[in-house]
């Protein structure tokens, strides 16, 4: 009984945050009396690209920037809830040492780099944020995909790729196992990555740089880490 009382104070919480809401004094009293979810919690983010990879693009809209603005953005939420959050990045950078050449010696150290950052023994998560773009126009929909080397993969793949489709238009995807991501192959941490929607689809591409869309992104990337981390059982069936 007790857990679900606390489950229903902090899903007020978050409510009250994702909507920019008043959270009345008594329910922010009782929250700091028990251990939010996320308290203690050492999440990565990863906005994908930097630098000279700028990543998927359409004319000038360049993947590298809206994956830096939704990561703080989702930053800011988990901040919130008590977890202490790390970016790979935190400007228009890659992680390759200033003295190495080529773009692609660049991007080879770059991954490693953030390979390195995600597997510090201390963190407890990761999210890597990108974006799409294809030559078809008509797909769309932000999707979450995971390995299945750890178990907690694709549970929280799956309480992501739930609340965004909540949350999102036009969005029917699932959440998808995948293979051949050197990041996801190669991490000892748990951790998803999510795309966050298809450049290369107009009305999706629209969306993607407007404020409101992008806070709706990072609040349901938010929602699905703090339902992993709450004593709710797995989303077992087909959505």
């Amino acid at each position: 009984m007790k857990k679900k009382i606390i489950s229903l104070v902090v899903m007020i919480a978050v409510a009250a945050v994702v909507l920019g809401l008043r959270v009345d004094r008594v329910v922010v009293n009782t929250i700091q009396e028990w251990r939010m979810p996320l308290a203690g919690k050492v999440i990565v983010i990863d906005p994908g690209h930097g630098g000279a990879d700028g990543g998927a693009s359409y004319e000038t809209i360049l993947e590298k920037n809206l994956t830096l603005t939704i990561s703080r953005q989702l930053q800011a939420y988990l901040e919130e809830q008590g977890a202490i959050v790390k970016l790979t990045r935190e400007k228009d950078m890659d992680l390759a040492d200033e003295a190495t050449k080529g773009y692609r010696n660049r991007k080879r150290e770059d991954l490693k780099h953030r390979l390195d950052l995600l597997n510090d023994k201390d963190n407890d998560l990761f999210i890597s944020i990108h974006l799409n773009a294809i030559p078809q126009t008509q797909w769309s929909g932000a999707q979450t995909f995971y390995t299945n080397y750890h178990d907690d993969n694709e549970r929280i793949a799956r309480f992501v790729q739930h609340e965004l489709v909540r949350h999102l238009p036009k969005n029917d995807r699932r959440a998808k196992p995948i293979d051949g991501i050197y990041v996801l192959s190669h991490a000892k941490t748990p951790g998803i990555l999510v795309e966050a929607g298809f450049l290369s689809n107009p009305e999706e591409r629209y969306w993607l740089l407007q404020d409101e869309y992008q806070q709706s992104v990072a609040a349901s990337i938010y929602l699905g880490i703090l339902r992993h981390y709450s004593d709710e059982e797995t989303i077992v069936e087909e959505y």
